[in-house]
C-alpha cells in the first residue's frame, strides 16, 4: 500500500463528501480511490468512514485521523516546496578546497559570475596545494590535479592542462640548450615539485613519437606549491615542467624560453571530487556543474581534450 496516496485519498473523500467527487478531483478512477481507503482502514485496523448510498460520513476515529493526516500532508507539501525552491535558488555555506594556481587564475576571477547566478550561496574557499581530508575537515568538495588516491571519493573529470619545459635565457646561456632528454642528465638542474600528500618528487616525463623518457633529475630547488614553482623558474635556478597557461605570457615576451619544444609530457588531469554523502546538496550540485562549465569553455585555462577513461 502507498500510505501517502491512501492518506491523500482519505482526506479528499472527507472534504468532498463522496467517493465520486473525490475521484474526479484526484483525476483517478473511483474504484482506485475506494481501494486506497479500504487498504488504509485495513492497515489501521479501524473504520474511518461510514458509507451510505447518498453520502460518506466520518467515524470518530476517522475524524481524529483526518486532523492528523491533514497536518502531516501539509508539512510534507511544504517540505517538497522548500526543496523545489532550493533546487532553483540554492542557499547556504559551501566549503571548497582548491590549489593555489587554479584559485588565482581560474576560479576567483570567475566568481562574480557564480555569485550572480547563486547570490545566496556563501562560498568558503580554502586555497592551498596541501592535501585536505574532505570528510574530517567537513569540506564539501575539492578541485585537484592528478590521480585521485582515495577510492571512496566521487571524482568528476573537468579537463586537463598541458605542461611544457622552460627556463630563463640566463640559465640557458650558462648551461646550454639541451638537444635531447638525455642531455638533462649532464650539467643541468631542474626545479622539482614534490607532492604535498606523499612528499615524493614528481619525475620529468618526456614523449616524442615512440620515444619516451622518465627521469628523476638533479634539482636545484623542490617546492610543494604551484605559485612558488612558477616563481622559482623565473629566478633562473633551473629547468621547470611548468603549467603552460600560467607561463605562456613569459614565453611570449621572452622572459622564459621553451626547452625541448618537440617533446611533450603527460598532461595533468583535473577533477572535482566530493564525498558520496555530499551528493544530495543542491548548492554542491550547482557548484560542480558551474566548475565543469567553466573549465569546458574554450578561453579558460586552455584546457585540452579529456583523455579516454582508463
Amino acid at each position: 500500500m502507498d500510505q501517502i496516496a491512501a492518506m491523500r485519498a482519505f482526506v479528499r473523500v472527507v472534504e468532498a463528501g463522496n467517493f465520486t467527487r473525490a475521484a474526479d478531483l484526484m483525476e483517478m478512477p473511483k474504484p482506485t480511490v475506494t481501494k486506497l481507503i479500504q487498504q488504509l482502514e485495513g492497515h489501521l485496523r479501524t473504520k474511518l468512514l461510514n458509507r451510505t448510498t447518498r453520502r460518506v460520513r466520518v467515524t470518530p476515529d476517522g475524524a481524529a485521523y483526518y486532523e492528523r493526516a491533514l497536518a502531516l500532508l501539509s508539512d510534507l507539501d511544504e517540505l517538497d516546496g522548500s526543496m523545489a525552491r532550493a533546487q532553483t535558488s540554492p542557499a547556504g555555506r559551501l566549503r571548497v578546497d582548491i590549489g593555489t594556481s587554479l584559485a588565482l587564475n581560474v576560479i576567483i576571477p570567475a566568481l562574480p559570475d557564480f555569485h550572480a547566478r547563486y547570490p545566496d550561496i556563501l562560498l568558503d574557499l580554502g586555497v592551498s596545494d596541501r592535501p585536505a581530508d574532505l570528510v574530517g575537515e567537513n569540506i564539501d568538495c575539492a578541485i585537484r590535479g592528478g590521480d585521485i588516491l582515495d577510492p571512496n571519493l566521487i571524482a568528476r573529470r573537468i579537463g586537463q592542462v598541458d605542461l611544457v619545459m622552460c627556463a630563463t635565457p640566463g640559465y640557458i646561456a650558462r648551461h646550454g640548450m639541451p638537444q635531447h632528454p638525455r642531455d638533462l642528465l649532464e650539467g643541468h638542474r631542474v626545479i622539482a615539485y614534490f607532492s604535498p600528500r606523499t612528499g615524493r618528487r614528481m619525475a620529468f616525463d618526456m614523449v616524442r613519437g615512440e620515444e619516451s623518457y622518465e627521469f628523476d633529475l638533479p634539482y636545484a630547488l623542490a617546492v610543494n606549491d604551484s605559485t612558488a614553482y612558477q616563481a622559482a623558474v623565473l629566478t633562473g635556478l633551473g629547468i621547470a615542467h611548468a603549467v603552460e597557461p600560467l607561463i605562456q605570457p613569459y614565453l611570449a615576451d621572452g622572459t622564459l624560453v621553451r626547452v625541448l619544444p618537440e617533446w611533450r609530457s603527460e598532461p595533468i588531469v583535473l577533477h572535482i571530487v566530493y564525498a558520496p554523502n555530499r551528493h544530495l546538496s543542491s548548492r554542491l550540485r550547482v557548484f560542480v556543474d558551474w566548475v565543469a562549465e567553466l573549465f569546458a569553455s574554450s578561453n579558460v585555462y586552455r584546457l585540452g581534450p579529456l583523455p579516454p577513461p582508463s
